[in-house]
């Protein structure tokens, strides 16, 4: 698994925690086990401003050894205005950071060897990432709530900058769900406090009434049963801000009116007591909010459940960070375009598509590579059909393979060669028919999937995308024109896609 896998699976990691505890323990093993670092610890403010060592990971030693451990606020801010500023990290060479050593700031000591090179990590240097939480409307760090502190990289050298913005990029994750976490956990100790004063009606009622009005979350009650079951009955300040709309236009609604088309599915199958859904509610203004939604039933003793307590949390932000790490992880960083992985996958889904509707046009038809389909076999992979075979019709694997690409290296530089490869992306992706797709494989290679072709429509479109991509571009006062070797196959039930990839590119060659 490549590191923006290991990031996306962390960052997904920090949500799936039911309490704090568990959460700083997340936090700590989430930058051992997907960022690269071989110990970690999660240094938590206090409500008197003193950081704690709430959690340890990678080192058994130092876990027992930092645990529990306070470090003065006064020592921390000192720790976190020194050395360079890396972004929001803060790191701090073993040049310098020997001033520290009497500090009250918890601190594992290990011993080694002096640097050989410049950017080689020393036992001594730290390097630590500052979590804060931040509102919408604030342009500022916000409240700090807790301190990374990471030791050890992998590499045994300085991060770079894509390490930096990893780990930068998780301490927001992490902030966001300590944060939550917290208020989970301060809105469990209130229904706490309910059932213990439940023999004080007046006294339930009102501490229910505060929980409900001011918590920082959205909060719903909604009918249970009856003709008017899901019905919202009322709803507190915070998720009509959250959803832009007034408390008394809210119970004209049910959940089931507010939540995006596709997501009904999920609401309707965790409407229950402790049902949990990651789903998308509409707003006033006709868009749409991710929210994570958890339902408690609340009942009385004579009558059994009445009504369905819904906690709406907004998760717009972290959502759309997961999208961003999974379109990292799928498609190239120099063109936008799908990497060779998601290419592979597109084909995969296409064919296992075609398969399962019982669509396949070489179902039961001689093929010169396998011989006679079975109609009734159960194995199921894919097979390239020949250009020349007039009856092949389906989806086309256009090869292009950008011929004397490396004299454009070579004599303009490399920052002239990659802004040639995003050219002919864009002129790919220009020639191609919508729900067509064009990804880069590697290098100076690029694959057009084309559905629904015939080998003279595939002939047709190849050259048609050649010629697109011999049309001049310019470098300074200078043009170039690029050629393109094309090679065609069908994706067809039969062998794996990256057979039938490597069948086109050996016709490009």
């Amino acid at each position: 698994m490549d590191k923006s896998h290991n990031l996306q699976a962390a960052v997904q990691g920090l949500h799936l925690a039911r309490s704090l505890a568990d959460t700083l323990q997340i936090v700590a093993d989430g930058v051992v086990t997907g960022l690269g670092y071989e110990l970690a610890c999660v240094n938590l403010v206090r409500p008197d401003g003193d950081l704690v060592v709430a959690a340890v990971a990678g080192n058994a030693a130092a876990e027992a050894k930092l645990t529990g451990r306070v470090g003065s606020q006064a020592s921390w801010e000192r720790r976190l205005s020194m050395g360079e500023r890396w972004g929001d990290l803060v790191f701090i060479p073993h040049t310098e950071g020997w001033v520290l050593d009497d500090d009250d700031v918890p601190q594992w000591y290990t011993d080694g060897p002096a640097p050989r090179f410049e950017d080689e990590w020393h036992p001594a240097d730290r390097l630590f990432a500052p979590m804060y939480v931040r509102s919408a409307s604030d342009t500022s760090h916000g409240e700090l709530i807790g301190v990374l502190s990471v030791d050890h990289p992998l590499t045994r050298r300085r991060p770079g900058p894509d390490e930096r913005r990893d780990l930068e990029e998780y301490a927001v994750q992490a902030a966001i769900a300590i944060s939550n976490a917290r208020l989970r956990a301060n809105m469990q100790r209130a229904l706490v406090r309910l059932d213990r004063e439940q023999q004080t009606l007046r006294a339930s009622e009102e501490s229910f009434r505060q929980a409900f009005e001011y918590a920082p979350n959205g909060m719903a009650i909604a009918e249970l049963g009856g003709d008017q079951n899901g019905r919202i009955l009322r709803t507190n300040d915070a998720l009509c801000r959250m959803l832009g709309r007034p408390a008394a236009v809210m119970r004209r609604y049910a959940f089931s009116d507010l939540v995006h088309p596709e997501d009904l599915g999920v609401l309707l199958r965790t409407s229950a007591e402790g049902g949990r859904a990651e789903l998308r509610l509409g707003r006033r203004d006709g868009t749409f909010l991710w929210v994570s939604m958890r339902n408690s039933v609340v009942a009385d003793e004579a009558d059994g459940p009445r009504f369905l307590l819904t906690h709406v949390e907004d998760i717009e932000e972290r959502k759309q960070r997961e999208f961003d790490l999974a379109h990292r992880a799928s498609h190239d960083a120099l063109t936008g375009l799908p990497n060779s992985a998601e290419l592979h996958a597109r084909i995969d889904a296409r064919l296992c598509a075609l398969r399962e509707n019982g669509s396949d046009a070489t179902e039961g038809v001689a093929d010169p590579f396998l011989g006679h389909a079975d109609p009734a076999a159960t194995t199921h992979t894919h097979v390239r059909a020949p250009v020349g075979d007039a009856d092949t019709h389906g989806l086309a694997v256009l090869f292009f393979a950008l011929r004397d690409f490396k004299a454009i290296n070579t004599r303009f530089g490399h920052d002239a060669g990659d802004g040639v490869l995003a050219e002919v992306a864009r002129r790919l992706g220009e020639a191609v028919r919508d729900g067509d797709t064009v990804a880069r494989y590697g290098g100076d290679e690029f694959v057009v999937l084309a559905d629904g072709l015939d080998p003279a429509g595939a002939h047709s479109a190849a050259v048609w995308m050649q010629d697109r991509i011999r049309l001049p571009i310019p470098l300074g006062d200078q043009t170039v024109r690029m050629h393109a070797g094309v090679g065609i196959a069908w994706a067809q039930c039969g062998t794996a896609p990256g057979d039938i990839l490597r069948a086109a590119r050996g016709f490009s060659s």
